[in-house]
């Protein structure tokens, strides 16, 4: 007769899935640094999160998820106005796609603003440093760019 399958391993992982963590191990569950939860509950980006009767902070793995959303649209450059709004968005099951897209467009077309910006920078610089000749000589294009002469 074969013996039942052993289920202590998932039963324990699953516990551990449910258990609340404290601030580090949401931290490291989701890339984010102790200090930048606390400024992202301190926003209300989590809204209330739970306390021990000492005082400690205890994340569920819904707050977990949050936090890696809110890790992610840092990644992409969102500002944080941005990010607060996407979240309530999120968590909004009425809301538009239209409203997320204008977001995300937005926050698109700053970033090929500020692209090509560093690309003028680029050709600029690559301008000045094609006419130095870098040689023992004091006179340098750069500078005199640099100071406006």
């Amino acid at each position: 007769m074969a013996s039942p399958p052993d289920t202590s391993i998932s039963m324990t992982t699953s516990a551990q899935e449910t258990a609340p963590l404290n601030i580090g191990s949401a931290a490291k569950q989701c890339g984010v640094s102790a200090k930048m939860i606390r400024y992202y509950e301190s926003l209300g980006m989590l809204g209330k999160v739970h306390r021990t009767d000492s005082g400690y902070r205890q994340y569920s793995q819904a707050e977990v998820h949050v936090l890696r959303f809110i890790k992610r649209a840092r990644d992409l450059g969102f500002s944080m106005a941005e990010i607060t709004e996407l979240v309530s968005l999120w968590n909004n099951k009425r809301r538009t796609s239209a409203s997320v897209k204008r977001i995300a467009q937005k926050h698109a077309d700053e970033l090929a603003q500020r692209v090509a910006a560093l690309q003028e920078m680029q050709r600029t610089l690559s301008h000045l440093i094609h006419g130095c000749h870098g040689d023992n000589r004091p006179d340098c294009p750069i500078l005199d760019e640099l100071a406006g002469d």
